[in-house]
């Protein structure tokens, strides 16, 4: 039980960590972010999590809007980018955790 209250800590309740991660090697578009979250990280979210966590990162100042391609039939695909205040705050939140974990060891 205490296991898995720390995973859901470091990871669905920390998503803006994982996303920025994404969002500094490309663009990407909300639905895009949440399969990646599942390949490359192992954990699954709500779709509606993703949104939630995006807009709050947009409001912070993280992300901004890019792009948005229309796909046939659809509606507009709009890719979120890193900021310069994105790339800070995933570094600071990396020496965080390095440093956590340094102490833990």
């Amino acid at each position: 039980m205490a296991y898995e209250r720390l995973v859901t800590k470091l990871t669905k309740e920390n998503l803006w960590l994982y996303i920025l991660r994404m969002l500094s090697e490309r663009s990407m578009y909300a639905y895009e972010i949440k399969k990646m979250l599942e390949e490359r990280f192992g954990f699954s979210t709500a779709t509606v999590t993703v949104y939630v966590v995006l807009h709050r990162m947009r409001t912070e100042g993280l992300i901004r809007v890019g792009k948005e391609m229309s796909v046939l039939g659809r509606p507009d695909r709009i890719y979120y980018e890193i900021t310069e205040k994105g790339r800070e705050t995933l570094d600071v939140g990396k020496k965080f955790l390095q440093n956590t974990l340094s102490k833990l060891s």
